[in-house]
């Protein structure tokens, strides 16, 4: 990453609107109070090395020298489309929280998945229906009703590295991409449908899978349209038919009273659901409270899709950052593997173990800070608004990245380095809550956002309670690789490595040790984060 110029302008703590927006070099104040300030064009920045990034073939390159030369907000042509990118925590929330109602997702990154994800939360524009599933779905969210299945996550877990112990010769590399993605798919799975084998989750798990392939060769290269019928997209919607009749069959036998009652019926899977509930019960039980429907069939399905792609894509890669991580920092590591076995002394972790292992909740936290998966997302201005002294016209396309947000040394000390204790109760209480967005913000904060924290946590302790893992020699860097999600370019590939005498899940069958120290430092407590408004939603 090449070294940040100081930045153009710096948070003014007495101001009650926040930071000052930035002006480009040479741009005279505004000519007069009141006036509204143009909004600088980015253009590509030259680095230390001579190169000249451009969005098209190096898109974190150019967001980053345009953030660190331009500041607050800036402009920029996507595909011939004007496009103005915003830096400012204030903003931002001015966007998606103050003035949500003049906003909406009619926009480039949304409608070219809308043929795939039709109108569930991720993609749904706005307006009464949105509104309305938000209301139904919300419940099936909340804290109470996602602690019924961490007993299914962990389980999934040891699951996992029970296989491990005859898959892999300490030492031997996995690429651990391709393991999350099946632990993921796997606890999805299992939650939405009390689904751990048989033949009608065999099937969606494959329909998904070519699903996701394709769709993710499509974001390398977002031309024709998913709407024009190329071989690709019509193998991308005979997947998706598949995917729909998985669901009817799974919504068929779940409406049978003796399967409503039980519903690990033989071809849902020999595990047990969680607690007699999954996810499709509720959506299927769903009640608007304002005007006492439901959802209707097709509305469900929608929705099915929706949680799959936006809980598998997401959690996968979050999963695979944090261990890249760890591999790059034993000594966080370390302290990770002191808490662990001080709390769970050799048992599986479990819903109460979260609030008592906080640094593990930090390394999450950090993770999401430095590599978030939904890592960009766009809005439509509905209207005209005023944005720190800028003029925003009807129609305008709004950026907003948290790859660079989560960066900006005016919010983060060290932005480039991996410090979990930033997020200690005492460094986080004067940070712009805005500054930090792994999940969206607003009414259309992701509904899945305390899912995914309780999960990625669960797996973090599963996983480094019986192994650790360390960099292969001669490993290059791995370096994010910028799709709809952010990825790790090329996949995460580690030594596994049991720990010594390390028990939770089936005992490891191998002594890894081999002198690496656990030792450790104090921990101290930290209450999960609050949502900006009740609803929430994809961003």
């Amino acid at each position: 990453m090449p070294p940040r110029p100081s930045p153009q302008s710096a948070p003014d703590p007495a101001a009650a609107t926040g930071p000052q927006p930035s002006r480009a070099p040479g741009t005279a104040a505004a000519d007069e109070p009141g006036a509204p300030r143009a909004i600088p064009v980015a253009r590509p920045v030259k680095g230390p090395d001579g190169s000249r990034p451009r969005f098209s073939s190096d898109q974190i390159g150019f967001l980053e020298r345009a953030a660190a030369e331009y500041g607050d907000i800036f402009r920029f042509r996507l595909f011939g489309m004007p496009v103005i990118v915003l830096n400012n925590p204030d903003h931002i929330h001015q966007v998606l929280v103050g003035n949500r109602h003049k906003y909406d997702k009619e926009v480039l990154l949304y409608k070219l998945v809308r043929p795939v994800l039709r109108n569930g939360l991720i993609t749904n524009p706005g307006g009464e229906l949105y509104m309305r599933q938000r209301r139904m779905m919300q419940p099936a969210f909340r804290p109470a009703v996602v602690a019924r299945f961490a007993d299914g996550m962990t389980d999934e877990t040891n699951s996992m590295l029970d296989r491990w112990r005859d898959r892999y010769r300490p030492g031997q590399v996995a690429d651990l991409s391709a393991e999350f993605s099946e632990l993921t798919l796997h606890i999805v799975t299992r939650t939405l449908f009390s689904a751990q084998v048989g033949e009608t989750a065999r099937r969606f798990a494959e329909a998904f899978t070519e699903t996701n392939d394709i769709l993710g060769r499509f974001f390398r290269f977002p031309f024709p349209p998913l709407s024009v019928p190329t071989p690709a997209h019509r193998r991308l919607r005979r997947a998706i038919r598949r995917m729909d009749d998985c669901v009817s069959a799974f919504i068929e036998r779940s409406s049978t009273p003796a399967n409503a009652a039980d519903s690990a019926v033989p071809d849902a899977g020999a595990g047990k659901p969680g607690h007699g509930i999954d996810l499709l019960h509720l959506l299927m039980n769903a009640v608007d409270e304002e005007d006492g429907g439901g959802m209707d069939f097709e509305q469900l399905h929608h929705e099915v899709l929706n949680i799959v792609v936006g809980a598998y894509e997401t959690t996968t890669n979050a999963m695979a950052w944090a261990f890249q991580v760890l591999a790059e920092r034993p000594d966080i590591e370390a302290r990770l593997h002191e808490e662990i076995d001080t709390v769970l002394d050799g048992r599986p972790p479990g819903m109460d173990d979260l609030r008592r292992t906080p640094y593990a909740r930090r390394v999450v936290e950090e993770t999401l800070r430095m590599y978030s998966p939904a890592w960009q997302f766009m809005r439509r201005a509905r209207e005209e608004d005023m944005l720190g002294g800028h003029r925003i016209p009807a129609g305008s396309n709004i950026y907003i990245n948290s790859y660079i947000l989560h960066r900006r040394p005016e919010y983060w000390e060290d932005p480039d380095v991996f410090d979990p204790d930033r997020f200690t109760p005492e460094r986080s209480k004067d940070r712009n809550r805005h500054a930090y967005m792994p999940f969206g913000a607003g009414e259309r904060i992701c509904i899945g956002q305390h899912f995914a924290l309780v999960e990625l946590q669960l797996v973090l302790l599963a996983i480094a309670q019986r192994y650790r893992f360390t960099l292969p020699p001669g490993q290059p860097p791995v370096r994010p690789r910028p799709l709809t999600t952010l990825h790790p370019g090329g996949g995460v590939h580690l030594e596994v490595r049991p720990r010594s005498g390390a028990t939770g899940g089936t005992p490891p069958a191998h002594d890894g040790h081999d002198g690496h120290g656990d030792g450790g430092e104090g921990q101290d407590g930290r209450p999960g984060p609050e949502p900006d408004t009740d609803p929430r939603s994809a961003s």
